[in-house]
Order: C-alpha cells, then sequence, then structure tokens
C-alpha cells in the first residue's frame, strides 16, 4: 500500500542488480562492512545487520547509472516502487534512506508484495517451476491492479519479464487466451551497463512521456 497522500500517476518497478547496481558494483558492500567493523572495533562476524547503518548492508549503485535514473526521474516526475529482492532486506523506509545515500532524488513510494503471499495456490503448486520472471511480473501487476490511478509505468530489470518471453515458457492452465508477462518492460541484458545501456533511457522515456 501506498503511504503518501497524493497518488502517482507515473510509476517505475525498479529492480536493482543489473539495472543500477551493476556488476563492478558487486561485493562492495564487503568492503564497507570490514570498514565498519574496523571503525567500531569488531569483526565483520559480529555485525548485527539489524544495527549497523542501512549503507553498509547493500553494494553500492552506480554513479552513472544513478545519473540516468535522476535524469528520467526529473524529465517525468515519476516515482519508483522498488521490484528488486532487496526489499527482502530492508524495509521501505530503510531502502528510502540507501537512496538517499546513493545520490537518488526521490526516495521509492513502495515495494511490491512477495508472489508466495499473494497468490499461495499458485506458490504451492508452480514454486518447483515459476521462474522468478514470472513470479515478479505477477507482483508487478498485482500492484497495478490495486493502484488503478497510475496511468504510466514501466518495468526494469535485467531478468527477462516481457510477455514475448514469458508466454513461451509459461501458460495459465487457468485463462491459456491470457498471456503471462508485462506490456510496458524494459531489458537491461548487460550486467555491467544496466540503465545506463545505450538507447535504454529512450526506452524507459517512451513508457512515460
Amino acid at each position: 500500500m501506498l503511504l503518501m497522500s497524493d497518488k502517482p500517476k507515473k510509476v517505475i518497478f525498479l529492480d536493482h542488480d543489473g539495472v543500477i547496481c551493476l556488476a563492478d558494483n558487486w561485493g562492495s558492500r564487503n568492503k564497507k562492512k570490514h570498514k565498519y567493523a574496523k571503525k567500531n572495533n569488531l569483526t565483520v562476524n559480529q555485525l548485527d545487520s539489524k544495527e549497523i547503518p542501512v549503507e553498509v548492508l547493500f553494494d553500492d549503485f552506480d554513479k552513472k547509472a544513478v545519473k540516468v535514473l535522476n535524469e528520467i526521474i526529473t524529465e517525468t516526475d515519476c516515482e519508483i516502487v522498488v521490484s528488486s529482492d532487496w526489499r527482502f532486506h530492508a524495509n521501505l523506509e530503510q531502502l528510502g534512506t540507501y537512496y538517499e545515500s546513493q545520490g537518488i532524488i526521490k526516495k521509492p513510494i513502495s515495494v511490491t508484495e512477495v508472489f508466495k503471499d499473494l497468490y499461495p495456490r499458485e506458490w504451492s503448486k508452480y514454486r518447483f517451476l515459476a521462474d522468478i520472471e514470472l513470479e515478479r511480473s505477477m507482483e508487478i501487476n498485482h500492484w497495478l491492479e490495486t493502484n488503478p490511478e497510475v496511468t504510466q509505468w514501466v518495468a526494469i530489470d535485467d531478468l527477462n519479464m516481457s510477455m514475448e518471453y514469458l508466454s513461451h515458457h509459461f501458460l495459465n492452465p487457468d485463462n491459456p487466451e491470457k498471456k503471462p508477462g508485462l506490456t510496458n518492460f524494459v531489458h537491461t541484458p548487460k550486467s555491467s551497463e544496466g540503465i545506463k545501456q545505450s538507447g535504454i533511457k529512450e526506452k524507459v522515456l517512451s513508457f512515460l512521456s
């Protein structure tokens, strides 16, 4: 549910790894943890993730990727909903704090709910078959269904959640005519480039402008 009085009209469903946290950034949290532990006369094993600052918990966002994201936010006045698995490791307030520390000009307004909680029957039946792409696309579609005031949106992810891709892998047994996947989707296939890859910004803007 949204925690704001003004309902958003434009929304980006944002993944982190492979989109704004790129391959060169992966593992940077380990350096931050060692530095924090040394500063506080502790070993890394003594760190309690509930007590250390959220800035230390996660890998850094790529600075150029953040610049591109900020340009998109400025040009469209869109809001961010976190669809990344990072939502499993921090609450909305903590994610907002981290966004600020990494230079993103807007905090996320929401996170998508968890597939297992939204669709327990499907999860129980297909949990060994359903790829994370399908689960995440269904989580995003559910968020949109419960927030009908959104007029323009796009999901950005290094996982392919397009209808073209998912319809080749999954069929809805209850409604075979309904294709799985997302209509408004931008794929970032290069983990070292993410959202800063040539042409990605333009694709995102085409859904939000």
